[in-house]
């Protein structure tokens, strides 16, 4: 599938404004959020993105050259904490400068201040769900305030069939609540090279197997069971490392673990990476730990990308991984039973090869990004009243 052929934004396109408050480089949400605007172009939509951030935070760079390369608008909000109201004088600037159509929220702020952004500046009000996962001392209520939110929206959008029950238990009408599931763009993540290369471009060994994660280094990841289910494999005399990419609070408490199973020489922090792609392409296993998810797209990118995968049994996820088939399931909060996913994916090569072959045709068969953006281009359609493009963007896109 080639890329799709963008025109130029023009006075005529209706504005979507994407809405979301960010820390450090982001995360799963933002693949999606600033792969977007290049789809919806051909469909009639200019679609920006106005991101919250605290004005000292380095991160934001990484997302600003992200959005550079996806060709995403990217507009700079700046967002001194949680109770920094000052952001919505910003974002009702935004909305009458640029005549925003729709506004879509990602979170329990941006979906707040929709609502009173619409007293100001008529618009239709979209929100894509993504889960609520992390759990710190403020959080019960952030959601207490999202989950209210979401009652007066005019779509709320969830990415995994669990969040739709959910959803529609607080109060959301079922007609204006849709399951739209994560997808991924396959031309971008479709393996360019075998192993051994990969390693040898990555300067990294390859006389050992090699496992990975990725993603925010917070609990809800469950980390800390991974690598005290590496450790028990490793005591087996099993021969291979693990790497985990991402960063977040957690990074002291997850390098102070490895530390104390005196595992600093198979079990790696590796922070941030921007080429994620180059990375999946060197690993053997790719394990999702986590106990508190949606659908994540570290997942959907190692499956499409033909790496076999160990992920709990939560949310979304059932619905993308069938047990033996495409990849292996075990209980969250469960060392023991990670250990034996992996112990077995670790001593079987053809297994492997099997899962990974199978993983990649079920993310092209029901995952693609351009499918994806085609729910919501007629999403955006019906709340504007539109008849809707003649040519659909996964048509577009071949």
């Amino acid at each position: 599938m080639g890329s799709p052929v963008f025109a130029h934004a023009s006075p005529s396109l209706s504005v979507v404004l994407d809405a979301r408050v960010v820390v450090g480089s982001g995360g799963g949400p933002d693949k999606t959020i600033l792969n977007a605007p290049r789809y919806l172009v051909p469909a009639g939509y200019r679609n920006l993105c106005a991101y919250m951030h605290h004005p000292a935070d380095p991160g934001f760079e990484h997302l600003r050259s992200k959005a550079v390369a996806k060709a995403a608008p990217l507009l700079s909000v700046a967002d001194r904490g949680p109770w920094d109201w000052r952001v919505f004088g910003q974002f009702l600037d935004i909305c009458r400068r640029e005549r925003v159509q729709i506004w879509h929220g990602h979170d329990y702020k941006s979906n707040a201040l929709g609502l009173l952004v619409r007293r100001f500046w008529p618009m239709r009000l979209v929100t894509t769900v993504h889960g609520w996962v992390q759990q710190t001392r403020r959080t019960p209520l952030y959601y207490w305030v999202d989950r209210l939110s979401l009652r007066y929206y005019d779509k709320v959008v969830c990415v995994s069939e669990d969040l739709y029950h959910r959803c529609r238990a607080i109060g959301v009408p079922e007609d204006r609540c849709e399951l739209i599931e994560n997808g991924i763009d396959l031309e971008e993540y479709s393996r360019r090279q075998n192993l051994a290369e990969a390693r040898r471009r990555l300067g990294l060994r390859n006389d050992r197997l090699l496992l990975g994660a990725a993603g925010r280094l917070s609990p809800e990841k469950g980390f800390d069971l991974l690598i005290r289910a590496c450790d028990q494999l490793l005591r087996e005399g099993l021969d291979f490392e693990l790497i985990i990419v991402g960063e977040g609070d957690e990074w002291q408490a997850l390098q102070a673990l490895i530390s104390q199973l005196g595992r600093e020489d198979r079990i790696h922090l590796a922070g941030y990476r921007s080429a994620m792609q180059a990375w999946y392409e060197t690993l053997d296993v790719f394990v999702l730990s986590s106990v508190r998810e949606g659908l994540p797209n570290v997942l959907l990118e190692a499956m499409a990308l033909e790496v076999p995968v160990v992920a709990t049994c939560i949310a979304g996820i059932p619905r993308l991984v069938h047990h033996e088939h495409n990849g292996l399931l075990v209980e969250p909060g469960d060392p023991g039973q990670l250990a034996a996913a992996l112990r077995r994916l670790l001593r079987e090569p053809e297994l492997r090869r099997q899962l990974g072959k199978a993983s990649r045709e079920t993310v092209a068969a029901r995952y693609s990004f351009a499918a994806r953006m085609d729910k919501f281009r007629r999403l955006y359609d019906q709340l504007l009243q539109r008849s809707g493009s003649a040519t659909s963007i996964t048509t577009l896109a071949r």
